[in-house]
């Protein structure tokens, strides 16, 4: 089982004028059965969901909690990775991670570039705190869900390699 938290950083919804649809998007993707894996050890377990304004120390300090208190082996933040001037969710990762895991996010990126170049827009992050792996996803469901499906399928692998399990 892979334990995971959800972080949304929005304003409007931290201040309930807005459902956080992209949350409920994520929640839904990871009942979904992973592809080509039939193992109980492959299937997401969501343990925490929280919503927080776009406040650096707010999210650092969800970050921490997860990954420190709660032990999560990831965490998915959705929103606060474009350009606004209130969008510092990459900022925070950065500031609570031990190393950064450019890939993810890059990845993210190029085949997000392949349905609207506004991908390019995107700063979103990826990095490790103790054996928690952090992960910026944008903040729209349609590019949540796009994203996540690029990345999906390593995630069992990168919890194994973040546990000491090495290579399979």
């Amino acid at each position: 089982m892979i334990r995971v938290a959800i972080l949304t950083v929005s304003d409007s919804c931290s201040q309930r004028k807005m459902e956080d649809v992209s949350g409920q998007t994520i929640k839904n993707m990871l009942a979904q059965p992973l592809r080509g894996a039939g193992l109980d050890a492959d299937k997401f377990e969501i343990c925490e969901y929280t919503i927080t304004a776009d406040e650096q120390e707010n999210i650092k300090k969800e970050l921490i909690y997860f990954a420190d208190e709660v032990k999560v082996d990831i965490v998915f933040t959705m929103g606060g990775t474009g350009l606004g001037p209130r969008d510092v969710t990459p900022e925070a990762t950065a500031a609570v991670c031990e190393k950064m895991v450019p890939g993810l996010a890059e990845v993210m990126r190029l085949e997000g570039l392949k349905k609207t170049k506004n991908a390019m827009l995107s700063r979103g992050a990826a990095g490790i705190r103790g054996n928690t792996l952090i992960i910026n996803l944008p903040g729209s469901p349609k590019a949540v869900k796009e994203s996540l499906e690029i990345i999906l399928d390593v995630l069992p692998h990168a919890r194994d390699m973040l546990l000491g399990r090495g290579h399979k």
